[in-house]
C-alpha cells in the first residue's frame, strides 16, 4: 500500500512538474519564437539591406518610425485584405523618395521586395 501511494505521489508530482515546464514555455518563448517588435524588424531588414554604418544612421529612424504602424495595420480585423494592402502601400510611398535617395539601386531592389513581402503577410493573417 505504501509503495503504491509513493508510485501515485510521484507520478502527480511530475505531472505537475511537467506542467508548469511548459507554462513556464508559453511565457518565456525563445528570442526566435517571438514575434518581432519594430526596432528588432527595422534592424533585420538594415542587415538584409547589407547597410554601411552611414546609411544605418539615416535608414533606421525611418524603418523604425514605419514599423508600427504597418504593425498595426498588420493586426487589424476591421479591415479586408484590399484595404490593408493599400494602406500599408501607402505608407510605403510617403517614405519612398527618402529611401531611394539613401539606398543603392541594389539595395532599393531587395528593400521593394521586403515590402512586397510585407503586404503580403499582412493580408495572409485575415485569411488564416
Amino acid at each position: 500500500m505504501k509503495e503504491r501511494t509513493y508510485l501515485s505521489t510521484a507520478a502527480l508530482c511530475l505531472g505537475a512538474l511537467a506542467w508548469l515546464t511548459s507554462i513556464t514555455y508559453a511565457q518565456k518563448a525563445p528570442a526566435y519564437a517571438q514575434k518581432p517588435t519594430g526596432m528588432a524588424k527595422a534592424e533585420a531588414i538594415s542587415q538584409q539591406l547589407g547597410l554601411t554604418p552611414q546609411q544605418k544612421v539615416k535608414v533606421l529612424p525611418i524603418l523604425r518610425d514605419e514599423a508600427p504602424k504597418v504593425q498595426a495595420i498588420k493586426n487589424s480585423n476591421s479591415l479586408t485584405r484590399m484595404q490593408k494592402a493599400q494602406q500599408i502601400r501607402a505608407i510605403h510611398q510617403q517614405t519612398d523618395p527618402q529611401m531611394k535617395a539613401i539606398l543603392t539601386p541594389e539595395q532599393y531592389q531587395k528593400l521593394q521586395a521586403i515590402r512586397k513581402q510585407t503586404i503580403k503577410e499582412a493580408t495572409q493573417t485575415l485569411a488564416r
